[in-house]
């Protein structure tokens, strides 16, 4: 069995080991992030002591958002899959700018990407714009969360305008921010994914080739040639989610003409006072209220209700107010019941809300 190694996770040195393993002479290697506590979880999951198991080229360490952090086995034949079947998609292979870490998919991928193209990745540096105005000709692309798509509509609109397609992926894009983006003339395409199937593998709510999705019960399934090879030393938990060549994952969907419309997680859906809630419906109707920047809402045990309903805003409205706009196209007894104003909302690395931050101030 190969033996794994732990390399930085900056980018110069993850797109040094990953070439390595594209071209199929380097060592298979985890991308280690430098903060302390975020590395441990890395060497925790990543297990570099271990035999590799599996067909392995890159193990990436699930962000725990939600959950216990995951080591996700990658083979040199999946990246590269979603890398051509990304430029396909697309339009095209093209230079790249790099605003996302490279220790998460969807910063490897960038990378995985520019490497099959033969082109230079351009790193962010300080300033999105001369990182645009650096690139070279030809087709040009990035891909960002939701999060600084929303920060650079406010600051860098030009050099937005000035990429080919740019992807969204990490997190749900709030309608609200889509809309923005193609008022303002920005080519924004919502990627859907995540660790095990390569990065995004559902561009606008099309699968990309290579792919297919499937529903069983409102989850959603995906079959293709970007899947993970399994969990790191974890075999009971791979053969959970991995059926007859399917990842069963923890999100809910529907097809809307022939397109996946991704509801929510399997566990966004609650029972508060007997009532079945549906805490990303809730969200995205919080979004929608104009002084309302960005929201989350989570269900919390409540000896009372069972779970209560529990809206963290970022935003001006008040409790009562933002009741009773929910109420004015959901059940009332959808309505949080309990608002909590932050200045922001805690996030990780990954761009994704840090939500058991924000459990862990609520009793």
């Amino acid at each position: 069995m190969s033996t794994l190694r732990l390399v930085p996770g900056t980018p110069e040195d993850v797109l040094s080991a990953l070439t390595g393993v594209l071209e199929g002479s380097g060592t298979p290697f985890a991308p280690v992030p430098s903060d302390p506590a975020a590395a441990a979880r890395v060497r925790q999951a990543a297990a570099p002591d271990e035999p590799l198991e599996g067909d392995c080229a890159v193990v990436l360490t699930t962000s725990g958002s939600s959950g216990e952090p995951k080591g996700v086995l990658l083979s040199r034949e999946a990246l590269l899959a979603s890398a051509v079947a990304t430029h396909e998609r697309l339009g095209g292979p093209g230079q790249w700018l790099l605003p996302m870490k490279p220790y998460f998919v969807g910063g490897l991928q960038i990378l995985t990407r520019s490497v099959v193209a033969g082109l230079t990745p351009v790193l962010l540096g300080d300033s999105f714009t001369a990182a645009a105005q650096s690139m070279t000709g030809g087709r040009r692309y990035t891909a960002m969360v939701p999060t600084q798509l929303a920060r650079y509509l406010e600051t860098d609109l030009d050099a937005l305008r000035s990429f080919d397609a740019i992807v969204i992926g990490g997190a749900a894009t709030p309608a609200p921010l889509k809309a923005r983006a193609a008022e303002a003339g920005v080519t924004v395409i919502p990627a859907y994914g995540m660790t095990e199937t390569g990065s995004g593998c559902v561009y606008a709510g099309e699968p990309l080739t290579g792919t297919s999705i499937g529903l069983d019960d409102g989850r959603i399934l995906i079959k293709g040639s970007t899947l993970f090879s399994g969990y790191r030393l974890r075999p009971e938990l791979t053969q959970e989610v991995l059926r007859d060549g399917w990842f069963r994952t923890q999100d809910r969907g529907e097809l809307v003409d022939g397109r996946l419309r991704v509801i929510g997680r399997v566990d966004d859906v609650v029972i508060s006072g007997g009532v079945n809630v549906t805490l990303t419906t809730v969200q995205a109707r919080l979004l929608e209220h104009p002084r309302v920047k960005d929201a989350v809402v989570l269900g919390v045990p409540d000896a009372e209700w069972g779970t209560r309903v529990v809206a963290f805003v970022v935003g001006e409205p008040s409790r009562d107010e933002l009741r009773d706009w929910v109420s004015e196209t959901l059940p009332r007894n959808w309505a949080p019941r309990e608002v909590i104003t932050l200045d922001a909302l805690p996030m990780l690395a990954s761009g994704k809300v840090d939500r058991q931050a924000l459990l862990e101030g609520v009793r």
